[in-house]
């Protein structure tokens, strides 16, 4: 197993060119590119949602184990999605900026292989108090509910 394979093991979100996580034709996501946004490398996320939606986001895991989104159009901003190094009942804040976009993330689940951050929109008026949750798998990814899995030329199917 070369060193490239155990950093994909060992990832919450595994990232390379080709992984794609598969509902059906109409709802899936896969990186299809990478660029590079104030100097670091980021890979293109491009998803459809339910056959008419898309959805292209730009996600990098940082020096600590962050994963982290970023905007070519805006360069210095940064959005943070995930802590993967935090403990459980740990804190912190997407943007910290205090605006309507900043959510207030907890970690609510951890395991060896397992993570799940709860997002609490605080500073939104009608949304504050009704957090969301996402889950990753080690290894996986998103924890949902998957037909097929391509991680790194590897292919699962549910």
């Amino acid at each position: 197993m070369n060193k490239d394979q155990n950093l994909a093991a060992d990832s919450f979100l595994p990232m390379q060119i080709g992984n794609l996580w598969y509902m059906n034709a109409q709802s899936y996501t896969e990186i299809k590119d990478t660029v590079r946004i104030n100097k670091k490398l980021f890979y293109k996320f491009y998803s459809l949602v339910g056959g008419d939606a898309v959805s292209t986001v730009y996600l990098r895991i940082d020096e600590q184990n962050k994963l982290i989104e970023g905007y070519p159009d805006s360069p210095l901003k940064t959005y943070t999605r995930a802590d993967f190094n935090a403990k459980m009942g740990d804190k912190f804040f997407t943007t910290g900026e205090k605006d309507e976009n900043d959510n207030e993330v907890t970690v609510i689940q951890k395991s060896d292989t397992e993570m799940t951050f709860s997002f609490d929109p605080i500073y939104h008026p009608n949304l504050k108090g009704y957090p969301s949750q996402v889950k990753y798998i080690k290894g996986k990814g998103w924890a949902e509910k998957f037909k097929k899995l391509k991680i790194d030329g590897v292919v699962y199917q549910n």
